[in-house]
Formats: C-alpha cells, structure tokens, sequence
C-alpha cells in the first residue's frame, strides 16, 4: 500500500511538472509580438484606387489581433492566458488605433461635408469596433470584431467597384490633419504614461495660456505622477501595440494622400514620422522590461520608448502645421 501511495504521488508530481512546462511553452508562444508588414505589398494590386490602402491596413490589424497565435486574449478567462497581461495590453493600444480610424472614416473622411450622409457600412463597422475587449459571451467581443470587418470589407469592395458612387473615401488635407491630431493626442498621451514609469514632479500646466480659464475643481499647483510598479510592463506594451498600428496607418496614409502630401511638400516628414515609429518595434532582447533610474545603471525600457513616441509626435506636430498652410 505504501509503495502504491509513493506511486500515486510521484504520477501526481511527474504530471503536475509536464503541465506547468506546457502552459510556460504555450504562454511564450503566443507572448510574441506580430510582425511588422509591407504595406506597399499587401495593396499592389489596387493601389490606384483611393482610400483602398487605409482600409485594407484597418481590417489587417483587426483581422490580426484575432488571427494571431493565442487568438484575442483580453478577454480570456483560463490558463495559461488568463496569467499573461503583456499581449493583451498590445492588443489594447492596436485596438485604440482601429477604433479612432474607424471612427474618422465614419465622421469624415467618407463624407464630402457635415451634413452628408453617412456611409451604410461605416456606420455597422465603427460601434462595432467599440464593444468592451472583456466582453466574451453573449455576445463575444471577438464576434463584434469580426462583423466590424466584415462592414470594413464591405465597404472596401464598394470603394474598388467603378460602379458604384455612394462609397467615397476622401483624400483631402484637412481630413489628414483631424485625424493626425487625434494620433497627437494619443502619443502625447503615451509618452507621459512612459516617462511615469520613473516617477515625476510635474508643474500642473491644465489651465496655463488662458488668465480666464476655470477648471471644475481646484488642483494643486504641482502634482507627482508615478506609474504602479505592477503597470509599467502593460504600458510599455499598449505603446508598442498603438505604435505598431500607427506606423501601418500611416504607411497607407502615405499612399492614399500621396498627392495631398506632394502638393504640401510633406513626404519628408511623413517618412520621418514612419522611420521614428519604426524605431519603437525593434526587438526587446530583454526578458522583463526595465526600470532602472534615468541616468542609473539599469536601463529604462519605457524611457526610450517614450523618447521614440515624443519625436514622432513632434514630427505630426510639424506635418500638422504643413498640412494647415495653404
């Protein structure tokens, strides 16, 4: 009995260690980062017609954050994937991304003015983009997603059809501009978060510019801002994940406002602009993401990435400006 006690024990161990190291390999494996891909080659075959490019890098990041190995994990509720917060934090930052171009197609860049009509596919794909990443049943945010791009596509292939005239996607300059500020607005506020990984007195600068300015609450006139140690990692990784986005929008943008761009002189610094959020994809050799002081021993991960995204937004800032000149 005692030898059969040993046995069944040791069956226990033996099978409790295999299962550890499985869910360790699965968890690694679906812990990889998407590759970047070429735009250029994705649209060859229609790269003439306008609009066709933004589109189809949309509904590729989408179709990505699904496809990927591990699927969609945020709202994943068993092991391994339920442990694993890195991916679904990139997931998170891609999806921003999705959500504010789909909505810009839907408010403006589908229609010629304000009071025109708004496109029937957009106006499926963008609340559909929209559903909470927990959601996992009834119904499932995966199944939103998927009828989003479906819409996406749908709307594409009305783009591409010479036939059909109520699809429109509208290359102008101020199209360009209002989206390039709502990207402004999400970078800057990124680089923030990352430069809070070390932890800073920040004068408070809400209401400077404007002496008759109020807010609805008083606020100090310097306030200390500090990411939680537990986040640092999760807003390194939504960075990567919106950066990561971003640099296919505006890889397409280059192609679908080629002309808008050549007319303002601004291919430079859109290339600019790409080339400094490609820096913010190069490989993490390091297993855990660093937080060393600025000027410490240990490196700072999230230092660096927000050094990247602060330049890149300093180049929209100035391709904005370009963009606003007649």
């Amino acid at each position: 009995m005692q030898e059969e006690g040993r046995g069944l024990k040791y069956s226990i161990f033996v099978g409790l260690v295999v299962l550890t190291t499985i869910m360790l390999l699965v968890g690694w494996y679906v812990s990889q980062e998407p590759d970047t891909f070429d735009v250029e080659e994705l649209v060859a075959e229609r790269k003439g017609v306008t609009g066709y490019a933004t589109t189809e890098v949309v509904i590729t990041i989408s179709e990505t954050l699904l496809d990927k190995p591990g699927g969609f994990m945020s709202n994943d509720k068993l092991p391994p994937f339920v442990f694993l917060d890195n991916i679904p934090a990139w997931e998170v930052g891609a999806l921003i991304q999705v959500r504010d171009m789909t909505r810009a197609l839907r408010k403006s860049i589908s229609r010629s003015q304000s009071q025109s009509i708004e496109d029937k596919d957009l106006k499926i794909a963008e609340p559909k983009m929209h559903i909470d990443t927990q959601e996992w049943m009834f119904p499932s945010a995966e199944d939103e997603y998927r009828k989003g791009i479906t819409a996406l596509r749908s709307y594409q292939e009305r783009l591409a059809d010479p036939d059909q005239s109520d699809a429109q996607f509208y290359a102008r300059a101020d199209n360009l501009r209002d989206w390039l500020s709502e990207v402004e607005n999400r970078l800057g506020a990124l680089s923030q978060r990352l430069a809070a990984s070390v932890g800073q007195k920040r004068v408070n600068t809400n209401l400077a510019g404007d002496s008759a300015a109020k807010g609805s609450t008083h606020e100090p006139s310097q306030v200390r801002v500090q990411t939680p140690w537990s986040q640092i990692d999760d807003v390194f990784y939504e960075a990567r994940g919106s950066c990561w986005a971003i640099l296919h929008m505006l890889e397409a943008i280059e192609i679908d406002f080629r002309s808008v761009l050549l007319k303002k002189n601004a291919v430079a610094s859109m290339q600019q602009i790409i080339r400094e959020l490609e820096a913010t994809q190069q490989t993490v050799w390091s297993p855990l993401i660093l937080n060393g002081d600025g000027f410490g021993m240990l490196a700072n991960h999230s230092l660096v990435m927000a050094s990247y995204i602060s330049r890149a937004n300093a180049a929209i800032i100035d391709l904005r400006e370009l963009l606003s000149d007649g």
